[in-house]
């Protein structure tokens, strides 16, 4: 009985201090606040395309993550550029990635991405634009360079079938130009060692 009068006594006491009347009242513990808390990292091994789509689904994915997975999939030789779900897809999850602000670390790699999947998808103004504001961000983005060369060619090629030589001829310097960067950026790459014209001919024709 001693035991029962002792916690009804404890209980009273304490209502009391949160009522105020037998005391200071006793802090409580504030929730989390959610809009400053991390994104949490991908679990190891998630496939890239569950990713994707838990991305879209509501997943929290930090910008960098989601440059992180744009990179993976539009990887040059990635199958992922030829599938225009895909595609889609990820355009989606790297507009949704943009809406939530710019940082010096991630925004030119989604910005480039995003223009790379435009220029996949045949909307050649709207990717120049972003491959410019990558650009901004990094101007030594080899990538970005080559990207904007082959969009400079098709665009000299339209011209050229239009009989505006001048205009034509302008803008094959600018891509000869943009080419050459990409090469000094990323030596290496067997891709931007290639002739302009033969690594745009597919768009050429299109």
């Amino acid at each position: 009985m001693a035991k029962k009068y002792f916690m009804a006594w404890l209980a009273a006491i304490l209502l009391a201090a949160l009522a105020g009347c037998g005391g200071p009242p006793v802090p409580m513990e504030q929730p989390p606040d959610m809009a400053t808390m991390e994104a949490p990292a991908p679990l190891a091994g998630v496939p890239d395309q569950v990713l994707l789509e838990e991305g879209l689904k509501g997943r929290a994915l930090s910008p960098a993550q989601v440059a992180g997975l744009s990179e993976r999939m539009l990887a040059e030789g990635n199958s992922s550029l030829n599938d225009e779900k895909t595609m889609a897809r990820l355009e989606l999850l790297l507009l949704k990635a943009l809406k939530g602000g710019e940082d010096k670390t991630s925004s030119p790699i989604l910005w480039r991405n995003l223009g790379i999947i435009h220029f996949h998808q045949k909307k050649y103004d709207r990717a120049q634009q972003e491959l410019k504001k990558a650009n901004e961000f990094n101007p030594r983005d080899a990538r970005i360079h080559y990207y904007l060369a082959r969009l400079l060619s098709r665009q000299a090629d339209i011209c050229q079938r239009k009989g505006l030589k001048k205009k034509a001829r302008g803008l094959a310097k600018q891509a000869a130009t943009e080419m050459e960067l990409a090469r000094k950026f990323a030596p290496n790459n067997p891709t931007y060692r290639q002739d302009l014209k033969p690594a745009t001919q597919p768009e050429l024709g299109k």
